[in-house]
């Protein structure tokens, strides 16, 4: 009996190829076909398709493990991650910043991960802060809480190249 691997974090799929993650994203389908409401497997092909920045796809499998395992703080933080789908969080929607700042504050109350802190300072610069936008905390409050909180750089570099924008320079 074949039983793919479960992909618990992003940072499992951060360094495979492409043609990795669609071998792993094909026996994760396969498996959710028998077995539609694992929270493993739907968190599992969730990465994958963030990985493959298949936004739409990501979202819905996220919401999937969300619903059946509300415990689990990265798939709250990768969820808010490909709300942005791609793009810069100066042009997101505000529901999706609405539901983005939701999914950050759920992971936040699960675990306080410097990176977390540091995701939602971005959303708070680039949303708030460039709009001219009042926002409580805002951005350095929160880029400090991060550093407080065991913010790496190792965390930073591989956010901006989920989200596939520059980091700005004041971040």
């Amino acid at each position: 009996c074949y039983r793919p691997v479960i992909i618990s974090t992003f940072n499992s799929v951060y360094s495979m190829s492409i043609p990795e993650v669609n071998k792993y994203a094909g026996a994760y389908r396969s498996a959710l076909a028998q077995n539609p409401d694992n929270t493993e497997l739907n968190n599992s092909i969730a990465m994958c398709y963030l990985k493959l920045k298949l936004y739409d796809k990501a979202q819905s499998a996220f919401a999937k493990a969300i619903e059946d395992n509300f415990d689990n703080s990265e798939t709250y933080f990768y969820a808010a991650v490909s709300l942005l789908k791609g793009k810069k969080a100066f042009l997101a929607k505000r529901t999706d910043i609405d539901k983005i700042e939701e999914y950050v504050q759920a992971a936040l109350m699960i675990e306080p991960k410097g990176i977390y802190y540091y995701f939602l300072a971005y959303i708070k610069y680039d949303h708030f802060y460039r709009k001219s936008y009042r926002t409580t905390p805002n951005y350095q409050e929160l880029l400090a809480m991060a550093k407080q909180a065991g913010l790496s750089n190792y965390d930073i570099d591989q956010l901006y190249a989920i989200l596939g924008v520059d980091r700005p320079d004041c971040l």
